[in-house]
């Protein structure tokens, strides 16, 4: 029995109490946009996981307007990787068959895909979009400029800051590995 005061609650049973009160509804919230009872309950499932994640949830007066919210952005997720991989699917079909990859190297690959994804989104829009411009459509920096309607020396900034940032994000890697 536990000795903690009635408001005192771990997050853990917060989660459990809007787990049991609130999964049904956000399965079928999930499942009218997707329509799919499948994909609805992983993505459900990946709500109360996010949720799992924080060490303290905040004061919830709305739950299902809170876990609406949490679930917008799972979904948003989804969708981005569903994009992301339909567009690898896509380059992956114009390459001669000699050259596909097995499965194996096709999952590795789409993780590598999303996490790259992932690390990208966390740069401002901008710096995200000339970061790719000169990485993937290997455009010189003033071509960028040009593009973004921004100085070149916006460019340079632009891309130190996601140079920067992919190191850190590298450095992190090794550190865990370490």
């Amino acid at each position: 029995m536990s000795t903690a005061a009635p408001n005192d609650q771990t997050t853990e049973h917060t989660v459990a109490s809007l787990y049991s009160a609130h999964h049904g509804w956000l399965q079928g919230w999930l499942r009218r946009r997707l329509g799919c009872t499948h994909q609805a309950s992983d993505l459900m499932q990946d709500t109360f996981v996010r949720l799992l994640r924080h060490e303290t949830l905040p004061r919830i007066d709305e739950p299902r307007a809170y876990l609406t919210t949490i679930a917008k952005g799972v979904l948003v997720n989804w969708y981005r990787r569903q994009s992301l991989e339909q567009a690898w699917l896509e380059a992956l079909a114009a390459q001669p068959e000699a050259l596909a990859p097995s499965e194996e190297e096709r999952y590795l690959i789409l993780d590598a895909l999303n996490e790259l994804d992932a690390l990208l989104d966390a740069l401002p829009p901008l710096a995200k979009r000339a970061f790719l411009l000169a990485q993937v459509a290997e455009y010189k920096y003033e071509d960028i400029a040009a593009e973004l309607g921004v100085s070149l020396a916006t460019v340079k900034r632009y891309m130190r800051q996601a140079f920067r940032h992919c190191l850190q994000h590298f450095d992190d890697i090794m550190a865990e590995r370490s």
